[in-house]
């Protein structure tokens, strides 16, 4: 239900580990959430926390990678039942959340026959790239578009930790790009993607696909090398 990554950061599977969200514990007992899975997320995402000893009372913050529906789908129900009052995303993606709406993708008929989108939530912060959000002791924020226009990937130096989102996938533990359908701008996401091999940490989490400790800079390293983007 909640998987350790460091002594306050933990990945919550929602739909095994295909889609994860992940909780930051602060000393005082508050829970940052990042990313809230589909609309049907939140009854994990409350157990991952009651496994923690916590309770959606104690989620004070909610951040949003971006404003696609399998991590924003869940995030008005949580905010129904957290304290955080709405999300913090980048400002980018701060409409696409307000709206309930997907970030634009080319188009191709696929994406004219796509249905989609999720229940609009409140925006409460906008951040940039570089900024550090005060939590567990520090959280830069690294803009990493074209899988979306305000797409962000997380560093928590502290714990050594960098949350992807999906500039990266590591569905059935192996690394490969988001899938293009999905993609505002391909050739930008990898472009932006590179930032990752340059970041220090060693535990690389993605929001699709397990967690791979320890030697997760170097796998993406490795994955970025081979795909021509470093």
């Amino acid at each position: 239900m909640a998987i350790t990554l460091s002594s306050c950061v933990y990945r919550i599977p929602t739909f095994g580990d295909y889609i994860n969200s992940f909780a930051f514990l602060e000393d005082d007992g508050s829970v940052t959430l990042v990313d809230c899975g589909l609309k049907r997320a939140p009854s994990a995402i409350v157990r991952g926390l009651a496994a923690l000893g916590r309770r959606p009372s104690d989620v004070q913050r909610i951040v949003l990678t971006h404003a696609h529906e399998d991590h924003a789908g869940g995030a008005a129900a949580m905010v129904e039942r957290a304290a955080a009052r709405g999300v913090t995303v980048h400002a980018e993606e701060a409409q696409f959340a307000r709206n309930g709406s997907r970030p634009p993708v080319p188009r191709t008929l696929f994406s004219r026959l796509r249905s989609g989108g999720f229940a609009p939530v409140p925006v409460v912060g906008e951040v940039t790239d570089g900024q550090v959000l005060d939590i567990a002791g520090g959280i830069q924020v690294l803009h990493t578009p074209g899988h979306t226009p305000g797409h962000i990937s997380l560093l928590h130096p502290d714990s050594g930790v960098l949350i992807t989102g999906d500039s990266i996938f590591n569905m059935n533990a192996r690394m490969r790009w988001p899938i293009a359908a999905f993609c505002t701008n391909t050739v930008q996401n990898a472009q932006t993607a590179a930032r990752l091999a340059d970041a220090e940490y060693t535990t690389a989490a993605f929001t699709h696909g397990p967690h791979i400790a320890q030697t997760g800079r170097e796998a993406i390293r490795t994955f970025l090398r081979r795909q021509g983007a470093m």
